[in-house]
């Protein structure tokens, strides 16, 4: 049977394990996708600890990892709209990436630019659109600086080009090692830690007017102080503390819309996927721990 990486309960690393699965059929407005590639988050292990959006179902196990995917459809089911096999797609998963196999909603899916490979595409779905989705609710002005709490990722690199593109100043924060990562997307690299409110009040003396923050935690609430106005503070990475704090999550748009809008940026130029490393299915448990420890550079890829 087909291969695919996930769990079979709620729990750290351990739970994690190579899975065989049969080919699942589209239903109604799906997609049955060979995956090529799929894309990596810190959702993915956060799920698998047992995380649920809010008034969300319970898990259904086994459960497939990965969230995004870029692949060949294989068969649709009744209401597939110009979807046909053979066309090459990317989207969100109904039924986990990490795969060889995978059912992508109509809705969640896109057909992918002849010029975007697989690899980039996977990257899409899920990071790259959230950081546009963060972007333009902020909908700051040219010349506006913004401040990204964990640049260094897949979602914190999006914005900052984005940004960078509409003529906002960004400053971020991210690990020593990605300080030339940062700076090849057009932003001024803060080290994060102790200290990091005075760095970034030298990096940024005007003040900041706005933050988006990838990591949460203590990393959020120490920079929080910066902005006079917590409406302009969004967050990809803790909903509970940003509200505390007076800012948002960030409004996910998740349709085919954003998906067709966010490739269109990559084949203008204006957005580079940063795949920084990619993995086979077989290595998806290293290509999760690196992502887990926080430390990823850009984006991480698992090659099916």
């Amino acid at each position: 049977m087909p291969a695919a990486y996930g769990y079979l309960a709620n729990g750290g690393p351990e739970v994690e394990q190579l899975l065989d699965l049969p080919v699942s059929t589209p239903g109604p407005g799906q997609l049955l996708v060979r995956v090529r590639a799929a894309g990596v988050n810190p959702a993915d292990w956060k799920r698998r600890d047992g995380m649920r959006m809010p008034g969300g179902p319970p898990p259904e196990f086994p459960v497939v990892m990965g969230g995004e995917v870029a692949g060949v459809v294989e068969a649709t089911g009744t209401g597939a709209g110009d979807f046909s096999p053979g066309d090459a797609v990317f989207g969100n998963t109904a039924t986990g990436g990490f795969a060889e196999y995978t059912l992508l909603p109509v809705d969640l899916a896109a057909h992918k630019p002849p010029t975007v490979p697989f690899v980039d595409a996977a990257t899409l779905p899920s990071a790259a659109a959230t950081g546009y989705d963060a972007v333009h609710q902020l909908a700051l002005s040219p010349g506006a600086t913004l401040l990204i709490v964990g640049i260094g990722g897949g979602v914190g690199s999006t914005a900052a080009q984005l940004a960078r593109h509409h003529g906002v100043t960004v400053v971020g924060t991210a690990g020593p090692a990605k300080r030339g990562f940062v700076e090849s997307l057009g932003a001024t690299h803060v080290v994060y830690g102790a200290g990091a409110v005075d760095r970034i009040r030298a990096a940024a003396p005007g003040g900041v007017d706005a933050i988006l923050d990838t990591v949460g935690g203590e990393a959020l609430a120490e920079v929080a102080p910066l902005l006079a106005d917590r409406s302009r503070l969004v967050s990809a990475g803790d909903r509970a503390l940003a509200a505390e704090l007076g800012g948002a999550f960030v409004a996910r748009t998740r349709n085919r819309a954003t998906l067709e809008a966010v490739a269109r940026l990559v084949v203008e130029g204006v957005l580079r996927p940063s795949v920084t490393v990619t993995y086979p299915l077989a290595r998806a448990g290293d290509a999760m721990r690196a992502v887990e420890a926080g430390h990823a550079q850009g984006k991480i890829v698992i090659e099916v």
